[in-house]
C-alpha cells in the first residue's frame, strides 16, 4: 500500500536509504535535469528525508544544490568511518559528503535555500575531477577505502579514499560505450564488475595493473547492461539487469567462465536491483516501463511476488529501508526531458532506485513509499 509521497523540483534519478545504525530513517534522493537551449547545462540536487513508515512520514529536512547527478551511494557499514555519501556527476566529478550535526541550521543554510532546523546535514568532505567525461555510476569497496566510477566514454576509474582525500589509482577503457554499472565484489574486493551499453558484462582483477580482465560475457545480454549487484549472502552469486528486460542470476564460482543460472523477464528494462537487507534471495527491481517488482530467487527458480505500477511512468530507482518492510519508489508525471530530443552523446538520452522525469519547460517528480 502507498504510505507517503513528496513532490520535488527536478528529475529524481537515485534514492538511497542510509544503512548505518541510528540513521536508517535518513533517505537521500538526487536529481538530474537537463536545461536545454543555446548553452545546455545539467543541474541537480541532493535532498535528505526523514522517513517514518508507521506514521506515514516523508519529511524533507535538508537539500544541497549541485550539478546534475547520475548516482549516489552511502558508504558501507563496517568501514572505519561514519555515514558518507558519494556522488557521481555530469561534470566528471566524484564528491564525498559526511552527515554532520547542525545545532541551528546556520551552516547548512550556506549550501541550501531550504529552511532548516537543528539536525543532521550534508557537508562536503572532498571532491576530485575524475575525467572530462561524465561520471555515471559508482560503488564503494567493503572497507570504504576505494570507490569505483563508471564513465560515459566507457572507462572505469578506481579512486582511493584515505584521510578524507580522493586519489585516482587506476583508469582504463573497459567498454566501447557508456558504462552504466560498476560494482565491487563484496566477498573478493580485488574484483570489480562492470556493465555497459555495449551489452558486455565484465570482471576485472585489481591485483594486476593495469587491471586484468578476469572474464567478459558478450553473448547473454541482448541489450545494454544497466546494473550489477553481488549477493550479500552467497559469495558465488551475482545479479545483472539489462535493457532487454531480464534479471539474470550468475554463478561466478569459476571466475573465468560465469554461468547464467536463471533468468526472469520483468517486462521492462531492469535499471536497478537491490537485495533485501536480511532476506536471502529477495530482490527489488526498478523496471523502467513496467514499474517495480519484488522477485524471489530460490536456486534455478525465480518468481515475481509483488509489483507496483501506480505511478504510470518510467521506474528508475528503488531501495529497502533497514529494519522495515518499506520499499522506496520514485515516480513522475512526464518522460525525462523528451529523451529523443537530447543532444547526441547525453547518457540520459539512452536510456538506489532511479526515476527521472520532466518536460522541456518544467520538471518535477514524486517520491512514493509503499509497504508490502
Amino acid at each position: 500500500m502507498d504510505v507517503a509521497h513528496y513532490y520535488l523540483d527536478g528529475n529524481v534519478d537515485c534514492v538511497e536509504f542510509c544503512p548505518h545504525d541510528s540513521f536508517h530513517h535518513v533517505l537521500a534522493a538526487s536529481t538530474y535535469t537537463l536545461q536545454e537551449g543555446d548553452r545546455p547545462s545539467r543541474s541537480g540536487s541532493i535532498s535528505l528525508f526523514n522517513v517514518d513508515a508507521e506514521e506515514g512520514q516523508l519529511e524533507l529536512f535538508h537539500r544541497v544544490e549541485t550539478v546534475g547527478i547520475f548516482d549516489i551511494k552511502w558508504s558501507p557499514v563496517g568501514g572505519s568511518v561514519g555515514p558518507l555519501l558519494a556522488q557521481a556527476d555530469a561534470n566528471g566529478y566524484l564528491r564525498v559528503y559526511c552527515l554532520e550535526f547542525c545545532s541551528d541550521g546556520s551552516e547548512a543554510g550556506e549550501q541550501s535555500d531550504f529552511p532548516l532546523v537543528a539536525g543532521n546535514v550534508l557537508k562536503e568532505v572532498t571532491g576530485e575531477h575524475i575525467n572530462s567525461s561524465m561520471c555515471l555510476c559508482l560503488d564503494w569497496n567493503p572497507s570504504a577505502t576505494s570507490i569505483s566510477v563508471g564513465l560515459s566514454d566507457g572507462s572505469v576509474s578506481i579512486i582511493s579514499f584515505l584521510d578524507s582525500k580522493l586519489d585516482i589509482q587506476e583508469e582504463w577503457k573497459a567498454h566501447e560505450f557508456e558504462l552504466w554499472a560498476t560494482s565491487f565484489d563484496i566477498h573478493q574486493p580485488q574484483l570489480v564488475y562492470t556493465g555497459s551499453d555495449d551489452c558486455k558484462f565484465s570482471c576485472w582483477d585489481l591485483r594486476d595493473g593495469p587491471s586484468k580482465l578476469a572474464f567478459q560475457n558478450s553473448k547473454s545480454h541482448k541489450m545494454g547492461v544497466c546494473c550489477i549487484a553481488k549477493s550479500p549472502s552467497d559469495p558465488h552469486t551475482v545479479y545483472t539487469g539489462s535493457y532487454d528486460e531480464y534479471l539474470r542470476v550468475w554463478d561466478v564460482r569459476s571466475i573465468s567462465k560465469p554461468v547464467n543460472e536463471t533468468s526472469i523477464c520483468l517486462g521492462g528494462g531492469v535499471w536497478r536491483i537491490k537485495h533485501h537487507p536480511s532476506v536471502p534471495g529477495l530482490v527489488l527491481a526498478a523496471c523502467m516501463h513496467n514499474g517495480f517488482a519484488v522477485v524471489k530467487i530460490n536456486g534455478e527458480k525465480a518468481e515475481v511476488i509483488e509489483t507496483y505500477s501506480k505511478h504510470g511512468s518510467l521506474a528508475y530507482g528503488a531501495d529497502w529501508q533497514r529494519g522495515q518492510r518499506l520499499i522506496k519508489n520514485l515516480d513522475s508525471r512526464f518522460l525525462l526531458n523528451q529523451r529523443r530530443d537530447m543532444e547526441p552523446g547525453d547518457p540520459m538520452s539512452s536510456g538506489d532506485w532511479r526515476r527521472s522525469s520532466g518536460s522541456r519547460k518544467s520538471s518535477g517528480s514524486t517520491h512514493k513509499l509503499w509497504m508490502k
